[in-house]
């Protein structure tokens, strides 16, 4: 039976991973407290103590601010741990996913960023990510690397709940109007790694493996984005939701600088395994309705 050993517990890809890919084999699951990421000796002791086939890396510093406050932490999580983890599956033959983000580039281009776009990052937490992304590439080892974009669950510290906490809090939320991108469900992002991987152990073939982007398809606001939670959201009797009011990136100024345009072209996905991801208005109403029956 395949050994896999998802790093990330409670991260929001990482909660929803267990039970999608557990069809595939043996699941193990670390959290912060079993497996510390800048204890690099115990990275390494814990990889190698449960000889894992598959690697998944669902951890990450994602708190994107934070960040430019804390390079070094951020490039010990974000780059130096993925590194080891593709030095150790590199050395057992195992293979490695890692996720990453569309915030590599830099939203100059017009278009919807291919995988062959030469990244850019503009804030820490980009330039430390694209670190782990070269690691992994450089390493020799069985890897794919699945860059997607605005990720959110119905737990953690997200958009989707942000938006939800604030629409009974604030009769006005002023939302950013002129950054892009596609708002991708975690349980989506965890289903379509499990139909990645299913397609990997039927036919193994190297010369698929490597890069990938990864997102929900279409593309939205940040603002168009919570008009769509609004919509979905019931307040109690009595209570109305807030208005929207759109506004600039510059009109809403942050310690990091984000992309104006963080939209991914999945192309590739579909092409080498016949995956096409859901639009992201399909995913938000699918997460809501799970959401609303748990």
């Amino acid at each position: 039976m395949t050994n896999i050993l998802i790093i990330g517990k409670n991260g929001q890809v990482g909660q929803a991973l267990p039970s999608a890919l557990a069809h595939l084999g043996a699941v193990t699951v670390l959290d912060r407290q079993a497996l510390d990421l800048t204890d690099e000796h115990a990275l390494r002791q814990t990889i190698r103590s449960y000889q894992p086939q598959i690697i998944v890396n669902a951890a990450a510093f994602t708190a994107v601010d934070r960040a430019e406050d804390r390079p070094d932490l951020a490039y010990q999580i974000n780059a130096t741990a993925p590194a080891i983890m593709a030095q150790m599956a590199q050395e057992s033959d195992a293979l490695l996913v890692h996720y990453s983000t569309d915030y590599v580039f830099d939203g100059d281009k017009s278009t919807p960023y291919v995988e062959t776009d030469q990244p850019n990052p503009l804030n820490i937490y980009g330039l430390s990510k694209y670190a782990g992304e070269l690691a992994i590439q450089n390493s020799g080892a069985a890897h794919y690397i699945l860059r997607t974009s605005w990720v959110y669950a119905d737990q953690g510290s997200n958009f989707l709940n942000t938006i939800r906490r604030l629409a009974s809090e604030r009769p006005e939320l002023r939302i950013v109007n002129d950054q892009l991108g596609a708002p991708t469900w975690a349980q989506a992002i965890a289903e379509m790694t499990a139909s990645l991987l299913t397609a990997d152990q039927q036919e193994p073939r190297p010369e698929r493996r490597g890069l990938y982007h990864f997102s929900a398809s279409g593309a939205v606001t940040w603002h168009g984005f919570a008009q769509a939670i609004l919509a979905a959201t019931t307040l109690p009797s009595g209570r109305s939701l807030p208005t929207l009011t759109p506004i600039t990136t510059a009109e809403y100024p942050l310690p990091a600088m984000r992309p104006m345009n963080s939209r991914l072209d999945t192309s590739r996905l579909l092409q080498q395994f016949g995956i096409q991801p859901e639009p992201w208005d399909v995913m938000l109403k699918r997460c809501l309705r799970q959401t609303r029956s748990a």
